[in-house]
Protein backbone atom coordinates (compact mmCIF):
# COMPACT_ATOMS: atom_id res chain seq x y z
CA UNK A 1 0.00 0.00 0.00
CA UNK A 2 1.15 3.15 -0.88
CA UNK A 3 1.86 5.83 1.68
CA UNK A 4 2.64 9.35 1.97
CA UNK A 5 3.46 10.94 4.89
CA UNK A 6 4.07 14.79 5.17
CA UNK A 7 5.83 16.40 8.11
CA UNK A 8 6.47 20.56 8.22
CA UNK A 9 3.91 22.36 8.74
CA UNK A 10 2.98 24.91 11.27
CA UNK A 11 2.31 28.46 12.45
CA UNK A 12 5.14 31.31 10.84
CA UNK A 13 4.93 34.52 10.69
CA UNK A 14 4.92 36.73 7.43
CA UNK A 15 8.04 36.48 6.43
CA UNK A 16 9.35 33.32 8.20
CA UNK A 17 9.98 29.96 6.41
CA UNK A 18 8.91 26.34 6.73
CA UNK A 19 10.22 23.45 5.23
CA UNK A 20 7.68 20.83 4.45
CA UNK A 21 8.54 17.20 3.71
CA UNK A 22 6.96 14.38 2.23
CA UNK A 23 8.09 10.65 2.15
CA UNK A 24 6.64 7.83 -0.04
CA UNK A 25 6.59 4.29 1.51
CA UNK A 26 5.53 1.26 -0.51
CA UNK A 27 6.27 2.85 -3.68
CA UNK A 28 8.09 0.85 -6.11
CA UNK A 29 7.64 3.53 -9.25
CA UNK A 30 10.98 5.00 -10.98
CA UNK A 31 9.39 7.23 -13.52
CA UNK A 32 6.55 9.55 -11.60
CA UNK A 33 5.38 13.39 -11.07
CA UNK A 34 5.63 14.21 -7.00
CA UNK A 35 4.65 17.08 -5.76
CA UNK A 36 2.48 19.69 -3.85
CA UNK A 37 -1.09 20.86 -4.15
CA UNK A 38 -2.86 23.66 -1.61
CA UNK A 39 -6.19 24.16 -0.10
CA UNK A 40 -7.92 26.85 1.83
CA UNK A 41 -11.42 26.41 3.19
CA UNK A 42 -14.18 27.24 0.75
CA UNK A 43 -11.64 26.99 -2.31
CA UNK A 44 -10.53 24.71 -4.73
CA UNK A 45 -7.68 22.42 -4.52
CA UNK A 46 -4.50 24.63 -5.71
CA UNK A 47 -1.14 23.22 -7.60
CA UNK A 48 1.21 24.89 -6.27
CA UNK A 49 4.76 23.03 -7.54
CA UNK A 50 5.73 19.93 -8.84
CA UNK A 51 8.82 18.06 -10.05
CA UNK A 52 9.39 15.28 -12.50
CA UNK A 53 11.34 12.16 -12.22
CA UNK A 54 11.82 11.52 -15.84
CA UNK A 55 13.10 14.68 -17.31
CA UNK A 56 13.83 17.11 -13.93
CA UNK A 57 10.73 19.54 -15.45
CA UNK A 58 9.46 21.53 -12.72
CA UNK A 59 6.58 23.83 -12.33
CA UNK A 60 5.54 26.76 -9.68
CA UNK A 61 2.13 28.17 -9.46
CA UNK A 62 3.28 32.29 -10.48
CA UNK A 63 1.72 33.42 -6.34
CA UNK A 64 5.07 31.44 -5.37
CA UNK A 65 7.42 31.97 -7.89
CA UNK A 66 10.78 33.02 -6.17
CA UNK A 67 9.75 32.40 -3.02
CA UNK A 68 8.90 28.37 -2.79
CA UNK A 69 11.65 26.18 -4.39
CA UNK A 70 10.88 22.47 -5.17
CA UNK A 71 13.41 19.45 -4.46
CA UNK A 72 13.44 15.66 -4.21
CA UNK A 73 15.55 12.75 -3.25
CA UNK A 74 14.39 9.87 -5.44
CA UNK A 75 16.57 7.26 -3.58
CA UNK A 76 14.59 8.00 -0.34
CA UNK A 77 11.28 8.73 -2.77
CA UNK A 78 11.07 12.08 -0.95
CA UNK A 79 9.71 15.34 -2.05
CA UNK A 80 10.47 18.69 -0.04
CA UNK A 81 9.26 22.09 -0.50
CA UNK A 82 11.38 25.01 0.95
CA UNK A 83 8.78 28.03 1.75
CA UNK A 84 10.11 31.56 2.64
CA UNK A 85 9.02 35.30 2.25
CA UNK A 86 5.64 33.27 3.77
CA UNK A 87 2.25 36.00 3.06
CA UNK A 88 -1.12 35.25 4.94
CA UNK A 89 -2.26 34.51 1.90
CA UNK A 90 0.15 30.98 1.72
CA UNK A 91 -2.01 29.87 4.41
CA UNK A 92 -3.61 26.70 3.90
CA UNK A 93 -3.45 22.66 3.80
CA UNK A 94 -0.71 21.91 2.12
CA UNK A 95 -0.99 18.32 0.44
CA UNK A 96 2.05 15.72 -0.91
CA UNK A 97 0.59 13.85 -4.24
CA UNK A 98 2.17 11.88 -6.51
CA UNK A 99 1.07 11.64 -10.63
CA UNK A 100 2.82 7.35 -11.67
CA UNK A 101 2.07 7.67 -15.06
CA UNK A 102 2.92 11.81 -16.00
CA UNK A 103 6.70 12.52 -17.56
CA UNK A 104 6.44 16.64 -17.57
CA UNK A 105 5.62 18.62 -14.55
CA UNK A 106 3.65 21.79 -15.86
CA UNK A 107 0.70 23.82 -15.17
CA UNK A 108 -1.39 21.69 -16.51
CA UNK A 109 -0.56 18.68 -14.17
CA UNK A 110 -3.52 17.14 -12.49
CA UNK A 111 -3.83 13.41 -12.30
CA UNK A 112 -2.65 12.30 -8.90
CA UNK A 113 -2.50 8.61 -8.23
CA UNK A 114 -2.26 8.99 -4.45
CA UNK A 115 -2.13 11.91 -2.22
CA UNK A 116 -0.68 12.29 1.49
CA UNK A 117 -3.17 13.63 4.56
CA UNK A 118 -1.98 16.82 4.80
CA UNK A 119 -0.10 19.33 6.58
CA UNK A 120 -1.29 22.96 7.97
CA UNK A 121 0.28 25.84 6.97
CA UNK A 122 -0.76 28.98 8.79
CA UNK A 123 0.98 32.72 8.66
CA UNK A 124 0.22 35.04 10.81
CA UNK A 125 0.22 39.09 9.94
Amino acid sequence: EVQLVESGGGLVQAGGSLILSCVASGFTFDDYIIGWFRQIPGKEREGVSCISSVDGSTYYTDSVKGRFTISSDSAKKAVYLQLNSLKPEDTAVYYCAVDTLGIHCDADWNQVDYWGQGTQVTVSS
